[in-house]
This record gives C-alpha cells, sequence and structure tokens, in this order.
C-alpha cells in the first residue's frame, strides 16, 4: 500500500474530502512525462559514496526506467560493481519553484537487458529518445534497467508518501498529461476572472489574482494572491474528466455553480 501524509494550508474542514489521485497515480504520471532524470549509483572509486549522474531514460511496460549506457561510462562500471541505484525525476517548473514542484525518486537495482528483451526495450526508448539512433548500435552501448523496488513522491508542500511497486505498475497515467500543460495556461490567460470568481466565492473574497499550477482528471490546484500573503488549495470537478474539451465544460459547470450559490467541493 502507498503510505502518505497530507497537510492543508487552512483549517481543517468538516465537509467531504476532495479527491485527488494517489501518489502512485502522480509518480506514474510525473515518470512518463519526464525524459531525463539524475541517477546516483554507489562509486567505486570511492567506496559507499553517491555518484550523480544525467540520465536520459525510457519506460518498459511497467513502467520502469530503461538506459542506453556506455560501458566506459563511470555510472556503468558503477553498476557493474553494485547495481543498487536512485533516480530522481522532477518536473521542467522545478527550476523556478524546486520546493512547490512535485518529484520522484526511484530505487532500485540496474542490471543489463537480457538479449531476448532488446528489441523491445530498444523500440520503446528510441521513441522516446531518437537520437540515440546514431550511437544506439555501438558495441559498447547496452540496455539496462532499472528493477523498482520502491519510491518516495514529493507532490509539494506537505504532500508526500512511499510508492510499492505493486502500487505504481497498477496505476496509469493521467488521462490530461499531455495536455495539461497547455491547459493550465489556456485557464490562466483565458479563464482568468472565471478562477478569480472562484477563489473569492470560496471564502477568500479579498483574492486579487487566481491561478491553477496544477491539473489532473479529478479537479486542479489553485493559488490565490490577497494582499498579505499566498495561499492555495484544491477544487474537484464535478465528474472525472478524460480530455481537454470536457475539463472547458467543467470549468463552466463550476462557474455556473458559483453564479447559482451552488456548493463546490474544494478544500482552500
Amino acid at each position: 500500500m502507498t503510505s502518505s501524509r497530507q497537510h492543508n494550508s487552512g483549517p481543517e474542514s468538516d465537509g467531504p474530502e476532495v479527491p485527488e489521485p494517489s501518489h502512485a497515480e502522480r509518480a506514474r504520471t510525473l515518470v512518463y512525462l519526464q525524459q531525463t532524470g539524475s541517477l546516483s549509483t554507489l562509486s567505486r572509486k570511492q567506496p559507499g559514496w553517491p555518484f550523480g549522474s544525467v540520465m536520459p531514460y525510457g519506460l518498459d511496460a511497467q513502467g520502469q526506467p530503461v538506459f542506453l549506457i556506455s560501458t566506459m561510462a563511470m555510472h556503468t562500471q558503477n553498476l557493474l560493481g553494485d547495481p543498487r541505484a536512485s533516480l530522481l525525476v522532477t518536473p521542467p517548473e522545478s527550476r523556478t519553484d524546486p520546493l512547490g514542484a512535485a518529484r520522484v525518486t526511484l530505487m532500485g537495482s540496474v542490471t543489463k537487458v537480457p538479449k531476448a528483451e532488446n528489441a523491445q526495450i530498444r523500440t520503446c526508448y528510441l521513441e522516446r529518445h531518437a537520437n540515440a539512433s546514431y550511437w544506439v548500435d555501438y558495441q559498447d552501448f547496452g540496455f539496462f534497467r532499472m528493477a523498482i523496488t520502491e519510491m518516495y513522491f514529493v507532490g509539494g508542500f506537505g504532500s508526500m508518501g512511499w510508492v510499492t511497486p505493486a502500487d505504481y505498475v497498477a496505476a496509469s497515467v493521467d488521462p490530461l498529461a499531455d495536455e495539461a500543460s497547455n491547459l493550465i495556461h489556456e485557464l490562466n490567460t483565458q479563464q482568468a476572472e472565471t478562477l478569480l470568481a472562484l477563489a473569492r466565492t470560496l471564502g477568500h473574497v479579498e483574492a486579487k489574482q487566481a491561478t491553477v499550477t496544477a491539473l489532473d482528471r479529478l479537479g486542479f490546484h489553485l493559488r490565490f494572491t490577497t494582499p498579505d500573503r499566498m495561499q492555495g488549495g484544491r477544487v474537484a470537478f464535478p465528474a472525472p474528466v478524460r480530455n481537454e474539451l470536457e475539463v472547458r465544460a467543467s470549468l463552466a459547470g463550476l462557474a455556473d455553480q458559483v453564479k447559482a450559490g451552488l456548493p463546490i467541493l474544494h478544500s482552500l
């Protein structure tokens, strides 16, 4: 089971819990969306010390990272001596909000992919890293895979927990994963007044600006500023969504609920 803890920025609510994807779902989605992480291996030159490397990765059918690495690389030599390693995956927004952005650390054993699986792994890797076709057939390069032992997901301030391999493999990538970034930009630029009205109606009458910071099939995280501070919370969609059309329709539905004075499931 996934173990986690979450804290809300505001006072505790006696109302129903706001639905949110599990840590396993969010970890699976984050790993799917990114293509490069920071690989830490155990140094052969300095035993016991971690050695960090920038590492492009592909994903096998179970979502486990696969690497195309050279036997001459220091991290490969380290792995041949001790296969234990970790891979830290972060999103682009971590450059501007490193502690507020989601991230996940995958831990496991990294070993060479059996020859019988090379063709399948090659295909999935080159789908994500087409330029690797220039060196994929070099004799000193080979595919290695991380057999995940455990992972630790951090969703931002106050949201974190361990994720088991079974929960991770069983989880699905969020259906909005490939569209979320553009949708967030669209909502923040084209629906700014609706978002502000939503924040004010949900109890923050002094809000001056409201923006969506994260979006998934069950709802979105809303960050808003008041004259003296910045706050955030989560708003649930009336029903799970599967695509951008349903996101727009759900936001319009929330706006209608606001105008009608109807309650909205939220934690702000």
